[in-house]
């Protein structure tokens, strides 16, 4: 359970407020217009970004100032983080050991990851040697090795195609399902939000708010996500595999 008490984030003029709760294994979009904070919601819950006042608690456990190698989350982030100088392998290997010190049993994972992001055969390729959907896959492979319980998405996805796009979402939410993993997925899509999502994070003037039924948010949007959204709220048909 993620638990945000009381959280507020401040810097120079910008202000944001969260209190609410995420339960294991749920899948929730983040949504709403660009500088509202939905990004930085996200570093404040990793880490990288220090909360002026309240708390961030996983299972009770107050984590506010644990650093952010030493939280119980993954981060994808729109670059995928790769390291270019870095096998696909290394890479995924970076997620059992920053030292890169892997036995026989960590090269056997990070093999099963491999196959099971679609990229068997190519852990001996660089990331330049890779498609845009392949470096996709890499950064999941990541993660999925590191099997945290939390997996937070800042827009990873946001350079690819329509269909290649949701083909990755299919598979983060089958993953997550496996896993019981929740995750928070930063998105400017509602339809990505439909179709991925249990649950919607709406950010707008200066609050977080706690998250809804997606279909209830978008069908009955309030003010500010129907000034920022408009015609986009207009449903266009369900991505396979992304209930």
């Amino acid at each position: 359970m993620l638990t945000l008490d009381n959280l507020l984030l401040t810097q120079d003029d910008f202000r944001l407020s969260a209190h609410f709760k995420v339960p294991p294994g749920t899948r929730c979009a983040v949504i709403g217009p660009s500088g509202a904070g939905k990004s930085t919601l996200l570093s404040a819950i990793a880490g990288f970004f220090a909360p002026t006042a309240g708390r961030i608690l996983w299972n009770g456990q107050d984590i506010t100032d644990a650093p952010p190698g030493n939280r119980p989350l993954s981060m994808l982030f729109q670059d995928q983080n790769l390291f270019p100088h870095l096998t696909v392998a290394q890479n995924l290997g970076l997620g059992l050991s920053p030292a890169l010190r892997l036995d026989r049993k960590d090269h056997a994972r990070i093999d099963a990851a491999l196959a099971r992001t679609g990229l068997e055969g190519l852990g001996t390729r660089k990331p330049a040697e890779l498609s845009g959907g392949q470096q996709s896959r890499v950064a999941l492979a990541r993660a999925l090795l590191r099997a945290r319980p939390l997996l937070l998405l800042d827009e990873p996805f946001s350079a690819l195609g329509p269909a290649l796009k949701g083909e990755m979402l299919d598979l983060v939410a089958t993953l997550a399902r496996e896993q019981n993993t929740a995750v928070l997925m930063v998105t400017h899509d509602p339809q990505d939000a439909r179709d991925f999502a249990q649950c919607t994070i709406l950010v707008a003037e200066g609050l977080a708010h706690p998250p809804q039924p997606t279909a209830q948010l978008l069908d009955t949007p309030p003010p500010a996500l129907r000034a920022y959204l408009g015609d986009a709220l207009s449903p266009r048909g369900n991505i396979p595999g992304g209930t």
